[in-house]
């Protein structure tokens, strides 16, 4: 049987991370693959996840499974923390959540759930969009389009392109959202952006599917979650997929959630039987580490404290590595305007380069990042900006 198989290329960021770990040279640069880095180029557990997990251990007495649903503390924890403690969905008993084998596991049981409701649904994704969106919605069987949002030459979005494509949509269209720290481009909506959104999406009837993977980590807990409270205040259905692997650092712990947000209380419990069992047939029951150690977080003051804190920091960092990068590409690339660099919010941008440059910088350079020009902002440092630039500098000198 498997003889048929065909022997399929690597993923590309899988290649990526392959290609960089076999590079000798000391100077290269990964800036390819999409995990926050610190100084030394290291991935750190956070000082609140190591606390965390310390006092969950001590008290644990049994490793028998948590239900399909997952972990309840931890899904309570959570909506409070996307959607803020006194939320009207909350307070109204609109809310149903799962716990998901991370952000990719919760995109999944949104696309399924949206095929039980709607088989002939259509997920319209931006232009560009993460690229494991389009597996992660697709390979349930659901059909996905494209509505326009970055704009290469201002680096920002595409605002007035967007609209007027999402105004032609039918009514309960499904359309994902990206709530902050756009992934690749960095560009996001402002707040009268989203305002204007919701007004479109009332009119239209259309459903948001919001995916939150870097609360925290643009502008501020609150601030990145603007878009999707909103939302879940004035319309009557929201689901939304969230993910810990980032700002908590718990990315080989697969810790995610999805939140439904519904029109009733009933409905809403239908909804949560659905989830169930989509969820007993993939994967039967969500792993339960990561959520055990995110709820220790939320519940204690004084850890969710000591996490704010570390997230701040790591935010800082990646809005001072922005500054720094424009700020050496402009000395090296004087005639090519990067200022958007610092505009933008989170991890990712585009840089702006074609495949060739690309390829040019991994090759000659040995700076990694995907061909479509993203680079991880974290994976910069004090001690490789300059040769960042001059890189950059080169390439474009040679064009």
């Amino acid at each position: 049987m498997f003889e048929r198989l065909d022997r399929l290329p690597p993923d590309p960021i899988l290649g990526l991370m392959a290609a960089f770990r076999a590079d000798a040279d000391p100077h290269k640069v990964d800036l390819g693959v999409g995990v926050y880095r610190n100084d030394q180029g290291e991935t750190p557990i956070l000082q609140a996840v190591r606390q965390a997990e310390q006092a969950m251990l001590g008290r644990q007495t049994t490793k028998t499974y948590v239900a399909p649903a997952g972990n309840p503390g931890f899904n309570q924890a959570l909506e409070r923390f996307v959607l803020g403690d006194e939320h009207s969905a909350l307070t109204a008993g609109r809310v149903r959540t799962v716990q998901a084998p991370g952000g990719c596991g919760a995109l999944r049981l949104g696309a399924e759930l949206i095929r039980a409701a709607s088989p002939e649904s259509v997920v319209y994704v931006s232009t560009p969009t993460w690229a494991n969106h389009v597996p992660l919605l697709s390979g349930c069987g659901l059909k996905l389009e494209r509505y326009p949002y970055f704009d290469p030459a201002t680096g920002g979005v595409k605002f007035e392109a967007m609209l007027e494509a999402l105004e032609r949509l039918p009514a309960r269209a499904v359309v994902l959202l990206h709530a902050s720290c756009h992934n690749p481009t960095g560009a996001d909506l402002s707040e009268a952006q989203w305002r204007e959104l919701l007004g479109l999406f009332k009119r239209r009837g259309l459903l948001p599917f919001i995916d939150i993977a870097y609360q925290g980590l643009g502008t501020g807990v609150v601030e990145d979650a603007f878009g999707i409270r909103l939302f879940c205040a004035e319309l009557p259905e929201v689901t939304i997929a969230v993910s810990c692997s980032k700002n908590f650092g718990l990315y080989r712990e697969r810790t995610g959630a999805l939140h439904v947000i519904n029109e009733t209380s009933a409905t809403a419990d239908a909804v949560l039987t659905q989830l169930v069992r989509i969820a007993r047939s993939i994967y039967s029951m969500p792993p339960d580490h990561g959520a055990a150690i995110v709820h220790e977080i939320l519940a204690s003051e004084n850890l969710r404290k000591v996490w704010a804190d570390e997230v701040a920091v790591m935010r800082k960092r990646i809005q001072g590595l922005r500054h720094e990068a424009v700020r050496h590409l402009q000395l090296t690339c004087p005639h090519r305007d990067f200022g958007f660099i610092e505009r933008q919010r989170g991890m990712f941008s585009y840089l702006g380069v074609n495949v060739e440059q690309v390829r040019e910088l991994r090759t000659r350079h040995h700076v990694y990042m995907t061909d479509d020009s993203r680079i991880n902002i974290a994976g910069l440092r004090r001690e490789n900006l300059e040769y960042f630039a001059q890189a950059v500098a080169q390439v474009l000198t040679a064009r």
